[in-house]
């Protein structure tokens, strides 16, 4: 059990809860690492037939720690600190995408940059009715450079720069219409519908769905681990901006940012 997750496997059941309620399951480094390191022991496990991925308290996931951020903008070596927090982040993601069995990410609230990549990872979504999906990173001075690559391979590039472009939340229904969640219910049925999507998973082959999984990705012509790769390089750059630290600076100062034009 680490300080930010928490692991269960029974019945062929692997849950993995985000459990830092009180700060919106914002993801430090250490959490990411913790996913990771819940990934390889749910993959070393040949009993676990599905992954489901929750979160404790009324968000799913608040996005990247903005002070933990923060406090690498103000360190002597914030570009090497900002790289290791993206290939922190790239290899949860690639852990969790690249997993053998089904994956299921279990909504029941906002889900919001660095958050709506960890859903993005998972292969199927079941969302509340009260869920959304955000990606504020351009009103920070940021980018979502993580996020896209498996945001254009679940729901294709022009959804996808909608989402990413407007400024805009998307609606669990709006989620749902774009083909980013399989279906979305009432917040007091969210467990009962993941039961019954745990079930109906548990009438396929292990090994036939390893299989699909592969295939599928294969059939998608996209290298999505090599897009990571280098989208963790966009990801670190874009931090080191003026408008990065700007927009950072405003959002934990609870104020508008200050953008300055280009020269």
């Amino acid at each position: 059990m680490g300080q930010y997750t928490k692991l269960k496997i029974e019945n062929g059941v692997a849950r993995l809860l985000l459990d830092r309620a009180d700060k919106r399951n914002a993801l430090k480094r250490e959490t990411l690492e913790e996913i990771s390191a819940a990934v390889a022991a749910v993959e070393g496990d040949q009993s676990v037939r599905v992954v489901i991925l929750e979160a404790a308290g009324a968000a799913f996931c608040a996005g990247m720690d903005l002070g933990e951020m923060q406090s690498r903008a103000e360190s002597a070596d914030g570009r090497s600190e900002w790289i290791r927090d993206s290939q922190v982040y790239r290899d949860a993601l690639r852990g969790l995408f690249e997993l053998p069995v089904p994956t299921v990410a279990v909504v029941g609230g906002a889900a919001v940059a660095g958050g709506v990549g960890l859903v993005l990872a998972c292969d199927l979504v079941l969302a509340s009715t009260s869920a959304f999906f955000f990606l504020p990173e351009p009103m920070r001075g940021i980018t979502a450079a993580m996020v896209t690559p498996l945001l254009v391979y679940r729901v294709g590039a022009g959804p996808a720069g909608q989402l990413l472009l407007s400024g805009e939340r998307w609606t669990a229904e709006t989620a749902r219409s774009r083909g980013l969640c399989l279906d979305v219910v009432e917040e007091g049925h969210l467990a009962q519908r993941t039961d019954a999507l745990i079930k109906a998973i548990f009438a396929g082959s292990r090994e036939a769905l390893a299989i699909s999984k592969r295939h599928l990705l294969q059939m998608s012509g996209m290298a999505i681990g090599e897009l990571l790769d280098q989208s963790m390089q966009i990801s670190a750059a874009a931090r080191e901006t003026g408008d990065a630290r700007e927009g950072l600076a405003a959002f934990l100062e609870k104020r508008k940012p200050n953008w300055q034009p280009e020269n």
